[in-house]
């Protein structure tokens, strides 16, 4: 009987874990084995949009003639055009490169950011370099109109944003077609936001149908400086009312695989990395239709095409849009677009991760230092279920208490696995031990531990914050792997306080775990080893004083 509950238990732990790892696969943007969620439709979902012109290598000043645009302007492509300097716009928060080629955002800077691999280098999230390439951009489509490839004229007017100014200007407008387009960029102080004013004049003589697009065209390369032992989402995301927060794989975009949200009148489009985000953001309540597509070599687009109506001959249309290029901090998110926070992704426990980041907030703001945040965070949530744990290892001192009369019953009926199993079962039920209760309370626990662990790595506020002496930036493996090694003893002396398997190649396996979880904690961020060597020095302390109790209460001998 104790040999079926121990195979139950290890059924509902292997399943448990499957459900986790089917999970992550899902969180990765991979496909899940248990349930069918994708969406597929078929091309021609995607042969009504509009064509918009894309190009398959960045605009740059030299190499405008090679951009790559739909059949029709293809046929009427420009003469090559003499190279421009790029427009930089400089604020207290922002360096961007604009190209007067389309007016594309080439380069952009987080100046309160520094890089993930050099932290004398400021983060770049626009970047034109290859084979990294990450762009925005804009323009019309619809016929041979102005668009992300053509010639802007830049007016002029003030590039670095000064002391007694909260906002720079940079207009530029371009005729193609007998249609002018005009666009404005007003970047702020302190803000990440660019708000896009798109204006559309016709000057022909006849009514035109245009539309203007919004466009992030990225590759499909992971950041630079990311562990690839832990895996976060990178790639395309739309959101919108109907369908909320939907992320996109670039391999399903490279397939044609469209499974988002497409007409809709609401919501937002962007590309996401780790710590990161750009969205195009529209106004609100009305219509657009949003897009993937594989542009290019390891090339791909997610953009939204906002349909302007019939213009009638020296008429006017325009549209105000927002781009936000910037960190994924929860409050900014928050108060920039409905649903945008959710960019800072905690999988399907958000429900608990997000109250814990919540507490997490409020006590910093009190301690004022993220090391001793995750400290005090994991003491709280070690006090909340202290009640179980202090039943596990009750029940694991219970055992161990009376672990030799089990071996003597096991030895003594080692040829009859029946009347074994009869005489452990009597003696479990004579001294009220409960064989899984050192387990279940564990189980219990383990989605919050997900959800802390989620929390600590989604969360960009940990990024290059210190703690103490050699920890200098919790979101870094620890430099000197002190805090792993920390964690492997600890997880060691756990194992020596816990009563042993009764099979030994389970004891041996057992033996193991310190060794395997203290190098896979080598290359994770100091601030997630923190919390588990807080948390085992915790449950060790409540584990000996529990165990040093029963150990002092005497054994009962058999009759």
């Amino acid at each position: 009987m104790e040999a079926k509950k121990r195979t139950t238990l290890l059924l509902i732990l292997l399943v448990a874990l499957f459900f986790l790892w089917d999970n992550w696969q899902v969180y990765r943007g991979g496909k899940s084995l248990i349930f069918s969620q994708e969406k597929t439709k078929k091309a021609e979902t995607q042969a009504g949009l509009p064509e918009v012109p894309v190009q398959t290598s960045p605009v740059s000043a030299a190499e405008n003639s090679d951009v790559a645009t739909s059949d029709a302007v293809a046929k009427k492509e420009e003469p090559k055009k003499q190279p421009v300097e790029l427009v930089t716009i400089t604020t207290d928060v922002l360096k961007v490169q604009i190209n007067p080629d389309g007016g594309v955002f080439q380069n952009l800077e987080l100046l309160k950011y520094p890089d993930n691999v050099d932290s004398e280098k400021n983060m770049v999230l626009f970047e034109s370099a290859s084979p990294r390439i990450y762009l925005a951009q804009t323009g019309l489509t619809g016929g041979l109109y102005p668009n992300h490839a053509t010639r802007f004229h830049i007016l002029p007017g003030e590039r670095t944003l000064g002391k007694d100014s909260d906002e720079i200007k940079l207009v530029m407008d371009a005729e193609k077609d007998g249609v002018r387009l005009t666009k404005t960029y007003t970047f702020k102080r302190g803000s990440y936001i660019v708000d896009v004013d798109q204006k559309v004049t016709n000057l022909s003589h006849e009514p035109i149908n245009a539309s203007l697009y919004l466009q992030l065209l990225r590759d499909s390369e992971r950041p630079e400086g990311q562990s690839r032992f832990i895996s976060t989402f990178t790639g395309p995301a739309v959101y919108t009312e109907e369908e909320k927060f939907q992320k996109l794989k670039f391999d399903n975009i490279g397939e044609g695989k469209m499974d988002h949200a497409t007409k809709t009148d609401n919501g937002w489009v962007g590309m996401v990395q780790h710590y990161f985000v750009s969205a195009f953001i529209p106004q609100d309540k009305i219509a657009r239709e949003n897009y993937t597509k594989k542009v290019g070599d390891n090339l791909y687009a997610v953009g939204t095409i906002i349909p302007l109506g019939t213009l009638a001959p020296n008429a006017s249309a325009s549209n105000d849009t927002r781009l936000y290029v910037g960190p994924q901090e929860s409050k900014l998110l928050e108060k920039t677009a409905p649903g945008l926070e959710l960019v800072k992704d905690y999988g399907w426990l958000t429900i608990i991760a997000k109250p814990i980041f919540w507490l997490m907030t409020h006590i910093h703001n009190e301690v004022g230092n993220w090391g001793w945040t995750i400290i005090l965070l994991t003491c709280l949530i070690k006090l909340v279920f202290a009640p179980l744990s202090a039943a596990s290892y009750r029940s694991m001192a219970r055992m161990k208490q009376f672990t030799p009369r089990i071996t003597e019953l096991r030895e003594r009926y080692k040829d009859d696995k029946q009347r074994m199993n009869k005489e452990l079962m009597a003696l479990y039920k004579a001294e009220k031990i409960n064989p899984l209760g050192g387990c279940l309370p564990v189980v219990i626990q383990i989605p919050v531990f997900i959800s802390l662990y989620w929390v600590l790595l989604a969360s960009i506020e940990i990024r290059n914050a210190p703690w103490l002496g050699w920890i200098q930036n919790l979101a870094a493996p620890d430099p000197y792997f002190i805090l792993p090694i920390i964690m492997a003893g600890s997880m060691f002396i756990q194992q020596r306080m816990s009563p042993p398997p009764p099979d030994p190649m389970q004891a041996k396996m057992m033996m193991f775990l310190p060794i395997v979880f203290s190098i896979t904690f080598f290359f994770f961020p100091s601030g997630l080893v923190l919390y588990w060597v807080v948390n085992n020095l915790l449950s060790i302390a409540q584990q000996y004083w529990i165990t040093r109790k029963y150990d002092n209460t005497k054994t009962k001998k058999p009759a």
